[in-house]
């Protein structure tokens, strides 16, 4: 039998699936993230190599050259690493890399023109215009923003527990989260904590559940900060939108929303009512999509 392999790498967890001719999934594998931009190349390449291994392992796979038919890899950070890897990788089939956006965009239009907005640790929009291409926007990583993200709700959630702490901002139960989180008291002993940090964007990104949280209980200041990240985030969205699809009404485009931040109800509250697109939650896993587009190929 013919089988086919996919694989969803981010920042927080790499994914494989192993799919029969019919796209059934046979085995799948969990592993730590491998985006090369926060674990480093030779990381990210050990991560996905040992994935690969454990996942035709599970499946009892002793010679994939006669039993992996293609191999397709949708990774974070840094594109043209990936692209080399999948060129050199032997033994799993034809082998390609594409971006990770691939995956939650087939979830929200099923493959017809349309856009998806993407939250996790980091944050993008993607979209698929009228002529087929496909287009992204955002993504830039942790150290330059991504609005909406895990990284960006922390980062602006620090800042202002900084200033409180210094006593320039109204203090709010922000403050409070923040010095928990790092166990220290003021603000210079807190920004030495995060500064110092040789991978500091997965403590910052950590805070992104406290300021949901905070936001659904009523904190204005919490609900101001998720409301500012993915406001801005909602802009480059339509902006996207308005560009590739020019004379069309954006509320009759698919435009899925996808992540945890994003999806939340929360969030999805505020956005409505800003929104120019008719937005709507995505369902599926971003390895759901992964299959789907296994079984399209």
């Amino acid at each position: 039998m013919s089988y086919k392999i996919g694989v969803d790498g981010g920042g927080s967890k790499t994914e494989c699936i192993l799919v029969d001719a019919a796209g059934e999934i046979i085995a799948r594998h969990l592993a730590p993230g491998c985006n090369p931009n926060v674990v480093g190349v030779e990381q990210a390449r050990l991560i996905v190599t040992d994935a690969l291994c454990a996942l035709l392992a599970q499946a009892k796979i002793h010679d994939a050259r006669s039993a992996v038919a293609a191999t397709r890899l949708f990774m974070s950070g840094a594109p043209g690493f990936w692209q080399e890897f999948a060129a050199q990788l032997e033994g799993f089939g034809l082998t390609s890399a594409a971006p990770d956006s691939l995956p939650v965009l087939e979830l929200a239009t099923d493959g017809r023109p349309g856009l998806v907005i993407h939250s996790g640790t980091g944050s993008f929009v993607a979209a698929r215009a009228p002529d087929g291409a496909i287009h992204y926007a955002g993504g830039l990583g942790w150290r330059f923003g991504d609005p909406g993200s895990g990284y960006d709700l922390g980062r602006r959630a620090i800042s202002r527990a900084l200033l409180e702490l210094q006593g320039w901002s109204t203090p709010s139960r922000l403050s409070v989260v923040v010095r928990d989180h790092c166990g220290l008291e003021d603000a210079g002993a807190i920004t030495r904590f995060f500064y110092q940090d040789s991978s500091p964007n997965a403590k910052i990104s950590a805070l992104a559940p406290h300021v949901l949280h905070l936001a659904t209980e009523g904190d204005l200041t919490a609900h101001q900060i998720l409301l500012d990240s993915t406001v801005e985030l909602l802009e480059l969205a339509a902006r996207v939108a308005t560009t590739l699809f020019p004379g069309t009404a954006l509320d009759t485009l698919p435009a899925g929303l996808s992540g945890p931040i994003l999806t939340h109800p929360t969030v999805l509250q505020a956005l409505a009512p800003r929104s120019p697109l008719a937005l709507r939650p995505v369902e599926g896993s971003p390895i759901e999509g992964v299959r789907r587009l296994l079984r399209r190929t």
